[in-house]
């Protein structure tokens, strides 16, 4: 049986205060770990009622729960979900934790309180707290930045570009032309580089949202045939692309954006043969794979592919065909769909890079796919008439420009309430083309509710934005609407408006 001296030594050597009262709250007991965490000698509080350990502020509430105690006591913690503070000895407060026990002597009730200081625990709180809210005051300031620039960046090499499409067609002097075509490719170069840094901070920001669904895979395959058919014909590679898997289910434009990456580098490193792009069912889910007969890459360059400005045997110092970030925007978007990419490579024999999707419930896709509407019975004039509404004059005029070089009869608006007056003064329009975000928080797609009120649902439209957000990406379902996104090359721009007007 344990002495009542070795009793008293453990008492006085554990690590938190402990202080021991009767049913009437008297002390009768502490050890001298309350004098290291409030102050007081066991002189100064003997005998005297365990209030005075408390704020004046709890005092009367804590004698009710005392009473409230000694009648059912238990072990338990105290003021559960409660903030508790014990009174220093120079009046200060500290944050504490107390844990009860009832204690039976000779048929007296005793309670014994531990009390543990907590002011380093709720500091260190505080300060996560504190830089959790800053880490979300960033965040916001980051996303306000990154719609800003997404738009603003965006809107002079929009003008850039659409000029430079202007004088390629008017000018004819061999040595200027070959100054614009340079310009042009300087142009190019710019924008890639944009949208690649945009797209990494949007990724970073979590300013992108997936919007997973059901996708016809053969769809987003012409897609990608559209784009890089004329870019692999013009390295001489054959561009393969078979779509065996029905449908797939996740984010169809994030996909996408994966996909194009992957195209874009696999047509990049190959110098002659092949690149294709293909998909099966494999057990429960959807393989779509990007292979080409490309450089290859090496066993030990594979742990390194996907960060950032790395090219496969590209000197950090030396001449560059891309930035090396293709594949840290794919490495990005793969982890946000919450899928898995692979990789097979060999140097000499190409690449393949293989992703994982779900399988998507047959027929979705199919009920969601409207058919395309008829074309029009009565042949449009020679010169189809276009309302342009951009309420940056700088991008408002090169389109113009650009759009009545090529014949076009174009009707400039800066804002929506001027598009509605051209719409209410010409009632024969072929084609809306419109910015999205304009001023006083109007939008491109308030323009084309507007016009369609007045012309009729048919009219067809351009969006031309840089947002990639879920509620753009959803006017995709309109057949006649096409999505722009900045900076758009003149060439792309204008075969864009052709396809919609045959095919409307």
């Amino acid at each position: 049986m344990l002495s009542a001296q070795l009793l008293g030594n453990a008492l006085e050597s554990a690590p938190d205060a402990i202080v021991i009262v009767d049913e009437s709250g008297a002390i009768l007991f502490v050890n001298r770990q309350l004098t290291t965490l409030l102050g007081y000698e066991a002189s100064e509080v003997l005998g005297q009622p365990i209030e005075m350990l408390l704020p004046e502020r709890f005092r009367n509430r804590h004698l009710r729960h005392r009473h409230d105690y000694t009648s059912s006591a238990r072990f338990r913690p105290m003021g559960v979900e409660l903030e508790l503070y014990a009174l220093h000895r120079d009046s200060t407060e500290h944050p504490v934790e107390i844990s009860l026990s009832p204690i039976r002597d000779a048929g007296r009730l005793l309670i014994a309180a531990a009390i543990r200081d907590v002011s380093e625990r709720k500091r260190v709180q505080t300060e996560l707290v504190r830089a959790g809210e800053a880490a979300e005051r960033a965040n916001q300031a980051k996303s306000r930045f990154l719609a800003t620039a997404s738009h603003d960046l965006r809107q002079p090499l929009q003008t850039l570009a659409l000029l430079n499409g202007s004088l390629q067609r008017i000018v004819r002097d061999p040595i200027a032309l070959e100054a614009i075509g340079q310009q042009s490719r300087a142009i190019e170069a710019m924008s890639r580089l944009l949208n690649a840094l945009l797209d990494i901070s949007k990724l970073e920001s979590g300013a992108i949202r997936p919007d997973p669904t059901d996708f016809r895979v053969a769809t987003l395959f012409e897609e990608m045939r559209s784009e890089f058919a004329s870019l692999a014909a013009s390295k001489g590679l054959e561009l393969r692309i078979e779509a065996t898997a029905p449908f797939a289910h996740s984010d169809p434009a994030l996909v996408g954006q994966i996909l194009r990456n992957l195209l874009s580098n696999a047509i990049k490193y190959t110098q002659r043969g092949w690149v294709e792009l293909r998909s099966r069912v494999h057990g429960s889910g959807v393989e779509i794979a990007v292979a080409d007969s490309g450089i290859g890459i090496a066993r030990d360059q594979l742990p390194y592919i996907y960060d950032e400005f790395y090219q496969v045997g590209v000197a950090s110092n030396s001449a560059r065909d891309g930035y090396g970030l293709g594949l840290s925007i794919v490495h990005r978007i793969v982890a946000l769909l919450g899928l898995k990419l692979r990789v097979q490579s060999e140097p000499g024999h190409g690449s393949v890079f293989t992703l994982d999707l779900p399988v998507g419930a047959a027929g979705v896709a199919a009920a969601t796919s409207a058919p395309k509407p008829q074309a029009a019975a009565e042949h449009r004039a020679h010169s189809p008439r276009i309302l342009l509404v951009d309420d940056d004059p700088g991008v408002r005029n090169a389109t113009a420009m650009l759009l009545r070089v090529e014949g076009y009869r174009v009707l400039p608006a800066g804002s929506l309430a001027e598009a509605r007056r051209i719409i209410e003064e010409n009632p024969e329009l072929d084609l809306l083309v419109t910015d999205y975000h304009l001023t006083d928080g109007e939008t491109g797609i308030d323009v084309v509710a507007a016009a369609r009120a007045l012309r009729g649902p048919q009219l067809p439209a351009i969006l031309v934005t840089g947002d990639t957000s879920s509620s753009v990406r959803e006017l995709q379902a309109d057949q006649r609407i096409r999505l722009a996104s900045k900076p758009i090359h003149a060439d792309e721009f204008l075969a864009l408006l052709r396809q919609l007007l045959e095919s409307t």
